[in-house]
């Protein structure tokens, strides 16, 4: 999780990332200004989101000796939600400063998904470039742009309908009544 607005899109990924049984550990990385986001929109640390599961471990964004800085860790894949634009153009120009871009890189060069869930409005040629450096580089690129085909009955099922679908892109699909029946 970014400095980025959309601290509650990153929680609602992680509970169904958490839900899967396939799933045995989720290392969970924010950054300073993603703990105040998740601070001041969802009124949580980082203590309370470990303390979701077991399966869930805390790393220092800072500590890019950590096992998933390397591409010898096994791995299914990273998500990063919410994204901040500065992320963004970190991880497209390889600029690893902390664990995040780190472990971003790796994904990459490793062929891992990385799904990117940038927050950010309105988008200067500079984000749209970046976007397209990393779609080209591998990366799968999810906006946080909800969709509202399932009608919605609040924003807990707004956030949830994304997170189904971020996690789609990882192969841990759900059947799930909000999909697209068409």
């Amino acid at each position: 999780m970014c400095g980025a607005s959309g601290a509650a899109f990153g929680v609602a990924i992680l509970k169904k990332l958490i839900q899967k049984d396939s799933i045995s550990q989720i290392a969970l990385m924010i950054s300073a200004t993603g703990k105040r986001c998740l601070h001041d929109e969802v009124d949580l640390g980082p203590e309370d989101l470990v303390a979701l599961s077991p399966k869930v471990s805390l790393r220092s964004d800072q500590n890019v000796g950590a096992d998933i800085a390397s591409g010898s860790y096994r791995q299914d894949g990273m998500i990063i939600a919410p994204c901040s634009a500065g992320a963004l153009g970190r991880i497209a120009w390889g600029v690893s400063n902390n664990l995040i871009s780190r472990a971003a890189d790796v994904c990459l060069k490793e062929r891992k998904p990385l799904v990117i869930c940038l927050r950010e409005t309105p988008l200067n040629r500079v984000h749209l470039e970046n976007m397209l450096r990393l779609h080209d580089a591998g990366a799968i690129l999810m906006p946080l742009m909800p969709g509202f085909y399932s009608k919605p009955k609040d924003f807990e099922d707004l956030f949830d309908t994304f997170a189904l679908r971020v996690l789609d892109q990882l192969g841990y699909s759900d059947h799930d009544p909000r999909r697209w029946q068409g």
